[in-house]
């Protein structure tokens, strides 16, 4: 608290905008729900904005989204020139805000565009990307840094995403907050209450993966993961997602997914709201064992949960799972459906090392994945960017 004290007192009074592409679900939101709070407290002036747009908006940031992760897909021109028609509409509407702020922090590619169309630029523009682009498709690549490199700085969650860019690049972690409502200590009552909800009990181990419906979380591998535990172990599989509101994929995804476990009674879906906070948190500290097996990650702050709460978590070995996870010590990472299935029937036959790995697990976030330390870090940003 001293040091947060010490890198907030200059920057007292100072404007600071957040702009994003939705308030609920996801990595991004998540954060912001109680960053800005606690840097408002910190006593700078905060206000946190969402841009518009329609479906044929958020069809081509998907699309853009997914080439800087790897995938060898490509937009349209009309479907570039509406994503930075959509973005100019949006800067001419946040104008005044935009013209006040001291930092504006610019979230994803989403609106990334949006300060070309800033006639005046008065503070310092801050691209914050949360996804893993350490080998994005080059051709959409080349597009965005057109509008990216007019930043003044761009901070990314791991080293390996970093990109040639003309504007210095910093690493900050994301974090999460221990006192929400997804993190905040449960009695087993609330926690049974929750299990009986949803027609789960405790008599089996439950296998759980809590993370949006994205064919970057792989929920159809982690069904396929679970057939070939289920051999040797009597178990259950839940999987937590839901469609997010800018990712048009998930609804047909979600198909698939309820799809596949249509013919297992021991394989549930449940898609939550984001606001299901505490529905979350009581599954999570249920689970015998979670998994985030993402085959691109920007960073996987649902790890950093499962193991807040003494969870051994087998992740994929992609983005920012592998900062949190020490392999064999805080968890474990694969890059197979195979490899995911041997570490969970390795840990269902043996409670001393699921015990050994959770403790580990909860004291490696409490050192480096707080939201003390976040907000540290961006304060410290903001006092090297505003020299």
């Amino acid at each position: 608290m001293d040091e947060i004290r010490a890198l907030a007192e200059p920057l007292a009074g100072r404007r600071v905008l957040h702009l994003s592409a939705t308030a609920f679900g996801g990595g991004v939101a998540e954060i912001n729900y109680t960053l800005v709070p606690l840097m408002q407290d910190a006593g700078l002036e905060v206000e946190w904005r969402i841009i518009r747009g329609a479906d044929d908006f958020f069809n081509v940031t998907k699309t853009i989204h997914n080439a800087l992760q790897g995938n060898r897909v490509d937009a349209s021109r009309r479907a570039l020139e509406n994503y930075e028609a959509i973005n100019r509409d949006n800067a001419a509407r946040l104008r005044p805000a935009l013209a006040d702020a001291d930092f504006v922090f610019i979230h994803d590619p989403q609106p990334a565009a949006l300060l070309r169309f800033q006639a005046e630029r008065h503070g310092r523009w801050i691209w914050r990307c949360h996804i893993d682009v350490s080998r994005p498709h080059r051709p959409i690549w080349k597009y965005l840094r057109g509008f990216v490199r007019e930043y003044d700085a761009s901070v990314f969650s791991l080293a390996a995403f970093a990109q040639p860019l003309p504007h210095p690049q910093y690493l900050i972690h994301p974090s999460i907050d221990p006192v929400s409502e997804k993190n905040i200590p449960l009695p087993a009552p609330e926690v049974d209450a929750v299990l009986d909800r949803f027609g789960l009990d405790r008599a089996r181990p439950i296998l759980l993966q809590v993370s949006r419906f994205d064919r970057f979380k792989d929920p159809l591998g982690v069904i396929e993961a679970y057939r070939l535990v289920k051999r040797q172990h009597d178990c259950r599989l839940v999987l937590v997602g839901g469609a997010e509101s800018d990712d048009p994929e998930g609804v047909e995804l979600s198909a698939d997914v309820h799809e596949a476990a249509s013919h297992d009674p021991d394989l549930l879906v449940i898609e939550l709201k984001a606001s299901q906070r505490v529905e979350v948190n009581a599954l999570q500290r249920a689970a015998t064992i979670v998994l985030q097996k993402s085959t691109h990650e920007g960073f996987g702050l649902g790890v950093a949960e499962a193991m807040w709460k003494s969870k051994p978590v087998i992740g994929g070995f992609a983005g920012g799972i592998t900062a949190q996870i020490i392999y064999g010590v805080t968890g474990h990472t694969v890059n197979s459906v195979e490899g995911a299935a041997f570490r969970a029937r390795q840990l269902l036959a043996d409670p001393g090392l699921r015990e050994r790995i959770g403790t580990a697990a909860r004291e490696h976030v409490r050192q480096h994945f707080l939201l003390t330390r976040h907000l540290g870090d961006m304060l410290a940003l903001m006092a090297t960017l505003g020299r």
